[in-house]
C-alpha cells in the first residue's frame, strides 16, 4: 500500500509566515521600547543634576560640595580640603576622594533631602551610577581647553558654568542623547563625546565616528 505524504498549503505557509513576521515585529518593537526607555533614563540623569545643584544653592546660598558653612545647614558632612565658599566646585566629575568637592557635592544634596541615597561617603553605593553602570558627576566648568573634560573640534572647551558627565554609555544611545539635549552633533554644543577613558582635554567624536558598540564618555555644560 502507498502512502501519500502531505505537504503544507500555501494558505498554510503563508499563515506561518505571517506568524513569524508578527513575532519578529514584536521583538524588534519591545527592544525599540527597552532601549527608548534607557535613553530616558540617561536624559533624566542630566536634567536632574542641575535642579540638585541649584535647589541647594536657592536653600542655602551656596554650591554643595563648595559650602563653607554646609555643617549649620545639614548635619553629618564632611570638610573637603578644597577652597569652600569660592563658587567653584573644586576637583573632578568623577573623583573617589572625600578631600574633593565634587565628590562631596552627592553627600551635601543628600543631607539636604534633594537626592535619595546614602551620605555614607565610604559605601560602595555612594557615587551614583546611570542605566549602563557608569559613573555620573559634576564639576565647575574651565575655559582652558587642556584641562577640559572635553573639547570641540575647534579647540575650545566644552561651555558651562559646571559639566555633567556621565560614562560608560553605548554609541547608539550616545546619539539620541544628543539628539534628545543638544543639537545631534556630539562633537559641538553643550554635550559632547569622547570615548571612555579619554584622558583631559581629547576632543569630541563627531556623529558620524560614533560606534554604536563603543563605549563613550557624554558630558553637558549648564
Amino acid at each position: 500500500m502507498k502512502l501519500h505524504q502531505q505537504g503544507f498549503t500555501l494558505i498554510e505557509i503563508a499563515v506561518v509566515l505571517v506568524i513569524i513576521g508578527l513575532l519578529l515585529g514584536g521583538v524588534l518593537k519591545g527592544q525599540e521600547l527597552i532601549n527608548s526607555a534607557k535613553v530616558k533614563n540617561l536624559a533624566t540623569d542630566f536634567r536632574n543634576v542641575p535642579v540638585f545643584l541649584y535647589s541647594y544653592q536657592d536653600k542655602f546660598r551656596a554650591l554643595p560640595g563648595d559650602d563653607a558653612t554646609a555643617t549649620t545647614h545639614v548635619s553629618g558632612v564632611i570638610a573637603s580640603a578644597g577652597t569652600l565658599g569660592n563658587g567653584i566646585i573644586e576637583g573632578r566629575w568623577n573623583d573617589t576622594s572625600a578631600s574633593s568637592e565634587a565628590f562631596l557635592f552627592w553627600q551635601h544634596v543628600r543631607l539636604a533631602g534633594l537626592q535619595p541615597g546614602t551620605t555614607d561617603t565610604t559605601a560602595s553605593n555612594y557615587l551614583p551610577t546611570n542605566a549602563s553602570n557608569g559613573k555620573i558627576g559634576i564639576q565647575s566648568g574651565t575655559a582652558n581647553a587642556n584641562n577640559a573634560v572635553i573639547k570641540d573640534a575647534a579647540g575650545v572647551a566644552i561651555r558651562g558654568t559646571h559639566v555633567i558627565c556621565s560614562d560608560n554609555i553605548a554609541g547608539k544611545f550616545v546619539k539620541q542623547l544628543d539628539i534628545t539635549l543638544d543639537d545631534g552633533n556630539t562633537a559641538t554644543g553643550m554635550m559632547m563625546a569622547v570615548a571612555s577613558g579619554a584622558g583631559l582635554g581629547t576632543a569630541a567624536v563627531n556623529t558620524a565616528a560614533v560606534d554604536d558598540s563603543s563605549a563613550y564618555l557624554v558630558c553637558m555644560g549648564v
